[in-house]
């Protein structure tokens, strides 16, 4: 076992690491895999989802992996700071973290400003803060950027999107295995290009390539102090407006055991094609399956845009006979639109399986409220002792 990099909490500060990106930039696989890198080294790592509402995937995903996680529901960390310090304060009780992992909402923006900053001025003494990281999925990326044709998102929404590369000290382009070498160095040049105080790095995690330099950055680096970005709240609102947010949990009951991954894959493409009929352009579509027995094992699928294959980045290998189904989904769509996706093609998905019983237990649809922040605070608020 390899050394920890950062000095135990008891005999300093704490690491607070935030992960944010858009929908779908594969932020909580990220998350993850340093979770693992640093638990590996002898550290203790606490882990804080975030979300518009309630019952998440990522959360679900992150306590099957065994890590200790806190979840702040219904806002973003910048307008839910209280809950977001409460989260960690929690999580000292119990773990006594060495380093914090924050994963912000994925149409959230202006960290620095709301986040970053307040907690350096008021809890500068406990917290060390890693560069802010933006996590971006390249095929989304080059059709923003105009260099490939396809399903996108209104202006107003990539608004929101081009503001958190804007704040990034650190732009990540996840999933580079899915492009190609000419296209990674257009998407690299066309990021440069737009915003020259970011660094940008190539990183795939399926195949382990550029993950351990950008670990390496954001256990080791300090966060820059510099001006805040200028941001419109008023289209930042509207953006956030028009994008559709659906959490549902579904009780799974059957008399025979069934294939939790084929059912997963069948309900995804089923809704998938009915928002696609609905020009709704899918933003991040992700499901878990918690069997009802088990040893914590789950199954996880996701699908980030409408012309993709849904991909299971979990596989269940025993069949099952129940379980728990959890579903997150968002997209550019008005949310009665995403409710009546996922309530027509349940019960299609359910069919598949001779006597399996699907029960909608919990939806929610709504459009995310205004962002009204707790704080921001300007460069001038962190100290020199902090910088």
């Amino acid at each position: 076992m390899s050394a920890p990099t950062l000095p135990p909490s008891s005999h300093s500060k704490a690491r607070y690491i935030m992960i944010g990106g858009f929908l779908g930039a594969g932020k909580t696989t990220a998350v993850a895999k340093l979770a693992q890198k640093l638990t590996s080294q002898g550290l203790r790592v606490g882990l804080i989802t975030n979300d518009q509402g309630q019952e998440l995937v990522d959360t679900a995903m992150l306590r099957s992996k065994g890590f200790a996680t806190e979840e702040i529901p219904g806002g973003c960390f910048c307008c839910r700071f209280n809950s977001l310090v409460d989260a960690a304060d929690r999580l000292s009780a119990t773990n006594r973290p060495d380093v914090f992992i924050a994963e912000p909402v994925g149409s959230c923006t202006d960290l620095v400003a709301t986040v970053t900053y307040p907690l350096r001025r008021m809890y500068g003494e406990s917290f060390t803060i890693a560069p802010l990281t933006v996590l971006v999925d390249p095929i989304r990326a080059l059709r923003i950027f105009g260099l490939q044709t396809g399903g996108s998102f209104s202006s107003k929404v990539i608004y929101i999107y081009k503001k958190q590369l804007e704040e990034a000290d650190l732009i990540v382009i996840s999933k580079c295995e899915l492009i190609d070498a000419t296209q990674l160095e257009q998407l690299r040049s066309a990021i440069l290009e737009a915003y020259p105080r970011s660094e940008v790095l190539a990183i795939s995690s399926r195949e382990n390539l550029g993950v351990q330099e950008w670990f390496t950055r954001l256990e080791t680096e300090e966060q820059s102090v510099r001006n805040t970005m200028e941001i419109d709240y008023d289209v930042y609102a509207d953006g956030e407006a028009l994008l559709g947010w659906l959490n549902a949990t579904v009780a799974l009951h059957g008399n025979e055991e069934f294939d939790a991954n084929f059912l997963l894959k069948t309900l995804a493409e089923e809704v998938q094609r009915r928002l696609t009929e609905q020009g709704a352009e899918i933003a991040h579509f992700k499901m878990t399956f918690s069997p009802d027995t088990g040893l914590g094992d789950i199954a996880v699928i996701n699908l980030v845009r409408n012309d993709f294959i849904p991909e299971l980045s979990i596989r269940l290998e025993p069949p099952a006979t129940g379980g728990q189904l959890i579903i997150n989904l968002r997209g550019e769509a008005a949310p009665e639109t995403l409710a009546a996706a996922l309530q027509d093609a349940l019960p299609v998905a359910a069919a598949i399986v001779p006597g399996l019983n699907a029960t909608l237990e919990h939806l929610e649809q709504f459009r995310p409220g205004r962002p009204t922040p707790t704080h921001r605070d300007g460069p001038a608020a962190v100290t020199p002792s902090q910088a």
